[in-house]
């Protein structure tokens, strides 16, 4: 159950509370205190069911639960205490310096106190979180005012309106427009009273460490510690609406291994996450390179021999202030017309992203959380994405973006669905005395047009986890560029097709020739600025000591001749270059 606590400082909400086994002071000690202000006593604390009164001390309701209080589920009590002298004097010595109203507004903010986040949320969150992004309309004709006027029939919208959507077909709306629904419908605005968390992470696991007075799961169950019933539903919103790569050579070289063996291929995508604005407070995430990962492939599949990338790639991708932003993998057959075509195997009538791929999809999506601090636990859904490059309905090579939902994380997360097969279908798995399956639903459109509700046992569409998103190449302005500008060293991982990373690849990327000792300065910084060269060149050789390696990498993150400059007379790499003269 959840019982409210109002206080000078704001209202909080418990919830996860057993009403016959939990005493009201222990309530308040484990799962209240930790949420008021700093400073305040066990000791000081009072409660009361009335407005206005100061009632007993929180001592005067040990082993007293909430049933026997006669307290439901959502009863607010009213929470009276003092703070540390030291707590009020810094209090007081901030709320001189400002007015009125904005002490009311911090008082807010203290009482809303947002969990505090293992790892803080990215930047393009807390830039958006400063943003309405609300829709502007243009002046109608039916607009009676002046053109500084503004009436309901041209005021601008907010980005969740459902007329919007569905006017414009949209499907998905971005995070933040969601989150800021959310926080809409569940916070007033400039009110200091109360707060409630807009985002809530569903958990479908069974609670084995249950107080409810029964043996664990398997030998017992209650209410309070199975999952409830989980109706699914295209999700509203999306975590990344765009996906941008830099250019069209990160793809096309990936695509090369295909063309050269005829075997699938996966990698890892690496770049940054940014404001997308062709979409309401939209997100994007801006692919710079794709690392491969060491794998053996197959026609029709691929094995990943090693997930985990080395503490100099993980350096590098750090250093240059990239990230693992999603995965990419191929699903090409070649049409055998020898006109370039391919075969279209993902289309409406067959299935996007199998079961096993949207499995795949959620553990990695669940191994890079989105941090928030809108989130009780800190913690929301992912940005990770997926790509699946594949022929379309044309016999074209394609890009196809996805996520899937948070719906979907959590069913693997609780072990709950399995793969079928059946690409386009989800197996539901059956109770074991390890997960607790609960009904699960889907909402699906009849044959006459209305909307029900639907079994999902034993299986049910993969759709209802995806979550589709859209992707392009960036224009980019004059003074725009991407971090790599070069991508003709060979790609790690690729002895199989003939492609070797050696020092007659360093000395053609970076101009370097045996008999002519005069380097063109231009080719060769121009050469450094490649991801795979980089990995070579840091994680591969053992001729550059740590200050020559962060030469490099600041050459490039930076675009410095300075760092440049002093990386060319570093001893490591003239005897680098010398080497190469005397080996090719």
């Amino acid at each position: 159950m959840i019982i409210r606590f109002r206080s000078k400082d704001g209202m909080f909400r418990v919830s996860d509370i057993d009403a016959f086994s939990e005493d009201l002071k222990s309530i308040v000690e484990t799962k209240l205190l930790n949420k008021l202000p700093l400073g305040v006593s066990v000791n000081s604390i009072f409660l009361s069911d009335k407005a206005n009164e100061k009632g007993k001390p929180l001592d005067e309701f040990v082993g007293k639960d909430c049933n026997s209080l006669g307290l439901k589920n959502g009863d607010m009590l009213f929470l009276s205490y003092e703070e540390e002298k030291e707590s009020v004097d810094s209090t007081a010595s901030v709320s001189a310096s400002v007015s009125a109203p904005e002490a009311a507004v911090a008082a807010a903010a203290a009482a809303a106190v947002l969990p505090p986040l293992e790892k803080k949320q990215l930047p393009i969150d807390d830039e958006l979180d400063k943003e309405e992004g609300l829709i502007k309309r243009p002046r109608s004709n039916f607009c009676k005012h002046t053109d500084k006027g503004m009436c309901e029939l041209c005021v601008p919208l907010p980005p969740w309106d459902k007329n919007y959507q569905q006017e414009h077909n949209i499907k998905h709306i971005s995070y933040h427009a969601y989150l800021n629904e959310l926080n809409d419908n569940s916070n007033k605005k400039n009110s200091s009273s109360s707060y409630i968390s807009p985002l809530e992470e569903p958990n479908f696991k069974i609670d084995k460490n249950c107080k409810g007075g029964h043996a664990p799961w398997p030998n017992g169950i209650c209410s309070k510690c199975q999952p409830s019933a989980i109706t699914l539903a295209q999700q509203p919103f999306r975590m990344v609406d765009h996906v941008e790569f830099g250019n069209s050579e990160i793809i096309n070289n990936f695509i090369n291994s295909w063309r050269k063996s005829g075997k699938q291929r996966i990698g890892l995508l690496l770049g940054k996450y940014d404001k997308y604005d062709k979409v309401p407070l939209g997100i994007k995430a801006h692919v710079e390179t794709i690392y491969e990962f060491p794998q053996l492939d197959e026609t029709d599949g691929i094995i990943i021999q090693d997930f985990k990338l080395n503490l100099e790639i993980n350096k590098i991708i750090n250093f240059l202030k990239l990230k693992p932003i999603g995965l990419i993998f191929t699903d090409l057959t070649d049409s055998g017309l020898n006109n370039g075509s391919v075969l279209c195997k993902r289309h409406k009538d067959s299935f996007f992203l199998s079961s096993l791929e949207v499995i795949f999809a959620a553990k990695q999506q669940l191994s890079h959380p989105n941090y928030s601090k809108w989130s009780d636990s800190g913690i929301f859904s992912s940005k990770f994405i997926t790509c699946c490059i594949t022929g379309n309905l044309k016999g074209e090579i394609d890009i196809f973006s996805y996520q899937v939902s948070n719906s979907a994380e959590k069913l693997v997360d609780a072990d709950i669905i399995s793969g079928s097969t059946h690409p386009n279908e989800v197996f539901i798995s059956e109770t074991n005395k390890d997960r607790y399956v609960p009904e699960i639903f889907y909402m699906m459109v009849n044959e006459y047009g209305i909307t029900v509700k639907k079994n999902a046992k034993p299986s049910f569409p993969v759709e209802y986890l995806i979550v589709t998103l859209t992707h392009g190449f960036p224009q980019l302005k004059d003074d725009e560029k991407n971090l790599f500008l070069k991508n003709s060293f060979p790609i790690e991982n690729r002895n199989y097709i003939g492609e070797s990373q050696d020092l007659l690849a360093i000395s053609k990327s970076l101009g370097i020739e045996k008999n002519n000792y005069n380097l063109d300065l231009q080719k060769l910084k121009f050469g450094i600025f490649d991801f795979h060269l980089i990995c070579y060149l840091i994680s591969e050789l053992d001729l550059l000591n740590e200050n020559e390696k962060n030469l490099i990498l600041k050459t490039v993150r930076d675009n410095s001749d300075t760092d440049f400059y002093q990386l060319l007379e570093s001893p490591g790499f003239q005897t680098l270059i010398t080497i190469i003269r005397e080996s090719i």
